[in-house]
């Protein structure tokens, strides 16, 4: 298998670079080939802008989709995009690791995000009717491929829970896991989370390193979110409203897009 790993985390010796570490070490070990993008090494500039589409005329307005589109279509983006785009389409699996700040990915991974994620390559793609309306949520250019995240946080578990007070992990991840991975096409693996990523000892840590070793193990396996499919005939085109009485009685919210309604917990 060949596994893109798109980290963001500033501090070498951090919690999350150990595990990044354990990861590596684990999927090479099995034979799998991988491939890293440390942003912060590369001094990943996160911000898009005119800079980002070299062949738009200097007098015109940029209008991001618009200029995004004419760049990739003309094989005209920049160095950087060009090489991550590539590994992109390389890998079979796309892992993105990150420290969950302020409810979600640090600013320089949505960056990549951003501009990675052209116009023609991961949205603007396929027919728009009343039958379909692009090839996205299950459809896509990434279509085929897996995704997951491994995500570290400061609070405790019980602060992420259904109840707690941060709101429910699967709820604040929902917006990366569905709108960023899924949207392009890809199988969706259940996320792995560590919580209270600054108060492990080394006892810990080692606990956590062996349930990530057994996560890397079944990469393959492990059945994705049950995240529904937009031309799967669950919504109703083209205003792309989930059909009545698809759901569970009583479920609302992000879990309305799942097709149990639970996306379960593996970690």
């Amino acid at each position: 298998m060949k596994i893109l790993i798109v980290f963001a985390h500033p501090e070498p010796r951090s919690l999350s670079a150990s595990l990044r570490d354990v990861a590596i070490h684990d999927l090479e070990a099995q034979g799998h080939e991988v491939q890293l993008s440390n942003l912060y090494d590369k001094g990943w500039k996160s911000e898009i802008d005119r800079d980002d589409f070299p062949t738009l005329p200097a007098g015109d307005r940029l209008k991001v989709p618009g200029s995004s589109r004419g760049a990739f279509d003309a094989a005209a983006l920049t160095a950087d995009v060009g090489a991550e785009i590539g590994k992109l389409r390389w890998a079979d699996t796309l892992i993105l690791q990150f420290p969950l700040w302020w409810f979600s990915m640090p600013a320089i991974l949505k960056g990549w995000v951003d501009r990675v994620y052209a116009n023609g390559f991961a949205y603007g793609v396929g027919e728009h009717s009343d039958r379909r309306w692009g090839d996205r949520y299950g459809e896509g250019a990434l279509a085929g491929k897996r995704a997951m995240l491994i995500v570290t946080a400061g609070g405790w578990e019980e602060h992420y829970a259904p109840r707690g007070i941060n709101g429910p992990m699967d709820d604040l991840l929902f917006p990366i896991n569905h709108g960023i991975l899924h949207y392009p096409g890809y199988e969706v693996l259940p996320p792995f989370v560590v919580y209270r990523a600054d108060r492990l000892d080394e006892a810990g840590f080692e606990l956590v390193a062996e349930r990530l070793r057994g996560r890397m193990r079944t990469l393959a396996t492990t059945p994705p979110l049950p995240f529904r499919r937009q031309n799967g005939g669950d919504y109703l085109i083209p205003a792309m409203q989930l059909r009545p009485g698809l759901e569970a009685p009583g479920t609302a919210g992000f879990a309305l897009h799942l097709t149990h309604g639970d996306p379960g917990k593996i970690d």
